[in-house]
């Protein structure tokens, strides 16, 4: 149960769409806008979930025409995102500013988030503790990855708004958003290799 939570904590906090997008709104929004988007990215995480465990992600998933429009979507959307901090200038804006992404923003992001599906692929068909009963390690798995997946994303959001408050030097704020748009392109280049085995 230590390797999985150990595992957990570290495919959780490496950079994805989720974490950076957290960071983004709380440096763009503040903790107030960030906490209601985090609620739309948890409610999705855990749809993502249900939706690994239940076997529905594997038969949709199944069927290779949807599997590539969706991998395509996803990776155009995280591109998409990338190419939005990487030219969003000297100012850490990880996302636009005129309008905050609320819940369903979360909600969405969560379910086309191709790392959500791999991290959960990984975690529930992995790390087996609880031999007399799957349900049983399942329903522990959720509790682990929740009482994890919340404090990390909110350190994450703190993070953005204490970025925000720092008023960082220009160079230092171009840094930090190409950093993050090359941990955007390492995702779209990991959803890539993965449907072909790699």
């Amino acid at each position: 149960m230590l390797t999985f939570a150990a595992a957990l904590f570290f495919l959780i906090i490496t950079p994805g769409p989720g974490v950076l997008s957290t960071a983004g709104v709380g440096s763009g929004y503040g903790f107030a806008a960030g906490i209601r988007y985090l609620s739309g990215l948890f409610v999705g995480t855990n749809l993502v979930a249900l939706a690994v465990v239940s076997g529905l992600a594997a038969v949709v998933l199944a069927e290779p025409g949807l599997r590539e429009i969706l991998l395509y979507a996803s990776a155009g959307y995280l591109l998409y995102l990338a190419a939005r901090i990487a030219f969003s200038g000297t100012k850490i804006a990880f996302i636009e500013r005129s309008k905050a992404p609320g819940f369903l923003g979360g909600v969405v992001l969560q379910t086309i988030n191709p790392k959500a599906y791999a991290v959960n692929t990984a975690l529930f068909s992995g790390f087996a503790f609880w031999p007399g009963s799957a349900a049983v390690e399942i329903a522990i798995k959720f509790a682990i990855i929740n009482a994890i997946w919340i404090p990390v994303h909110l350190l994450w959001l703190a993070a953005g708004v204490f970025l925000h408050r720092l008023d960082l030097p220009s160079r230092v704020q171009f840094v930090i958003n190409v950093l993050m748009a090359l941990s955007m392109l390492a995702v779209v280049a990991l959803a890539a290799i993965a449907p072909h085995g790699g």
